[in-house]
């Protein structure tokens, strides 16, 4: 979906608020308490990246930006070539990629499980393929990948774990596949939601992911968010 189709959404999503009560909770899609995983990576040095596709990376984007530890998130796009990696191209949904956000964090301060928890818990529904809310194609897809084989073997585990919960109301549909590149998107898209707050998709869609994040996982929350534009290089 371009961002052309997204500000017609926003639109309607407008008039679906002002007939509901004033909060944030008035969301699309409900975060899923889910247990910590089973299997997690051991720390080891002080930087490591993670990548995650779970719809539009507006959203996702912001999520991990309120996570401590995590150094920088950008957001982006993953599974085709360079040459394609741009949000034009890739709303096309023939070009392989998914919008995606590199995540960067300290494993010593945030682990990878408890990275894929959040991603699972409240960044996205991994139940719905090749769409995400509002969002459809193959660029929206539910997508992790993975960095290392370590990483990798936790993400598979993860997922078969919360299988066996019964937690979610249908199979995840998250594909792990090898992270072969990550292209940064455009700059207009990064840190849209810090700087696009009332933004009618915004509030609808991801506003209340952030909320979910500070009510589940009050440990790992960080008020003010690590933006692309103050992140260290």
């Amino acid at each position: 979906m371009t961002i052309f189709a997204r500000k017609n959404l926003g639109m309607t999503f407008a008039l679906l608020l002002l007939a509901a009560p004033a909060t944030s909770a008035f969301a699309a899609e409900a975060a899923v308490v889910i247990p910590a995983p089973a299997i997690d990576e051991a720390a080891k040095g002080s930087s490591e990246t993670a990548v995650f596709a779970g719809g539009c990376f507006w959203g996702v984007q912001a999520v991990f930006q309120h996570v401590k530890g995590v150094k920088n998130a950008v957001s982006g796009y993953s599974g085709g070539a360079k040459e394609t990696a741009s949000y034009e191209t890739v709303s096309l949904g023939e070009t392989g990629h998914a919008e995606a956000v590199e995540v960067t964090f300290d494993p010593h301060e945030v682990s990878y499980g408890t990275l894929l928890q959040v991603f699972f818990s409240v960044a996205h529904n991994p139940t719905q393929l090749n769409y995400q809310g509002p969002d459809q194609g193959t660029q929206y897809r539910s997508a992790i990948f993975t960095a290392s084989a370590e990483q990798q073997k936790v993400a598979a585990a993860y997922i078969a774990q919360l299988d066996r919960t019964g937690l979610f109301h249908a199979p995840i549909v998250t594909k792990l596949s090898k992270l072969e590149g990550f292209y940064p998107a455009e700059k207009y898209h990064q840190d849209f939601l810090t700087l696009n707050p009332n933004h009618p998709y915004i509030v609808y869609n991801d506003m209340p992911k952030i909320d979910n994040l500070k009510t589940i996982f009050p440990a790992a929350f960080r008020a003010n968010p690590v933006l692309v534009s103050k992140a260290k290089t």
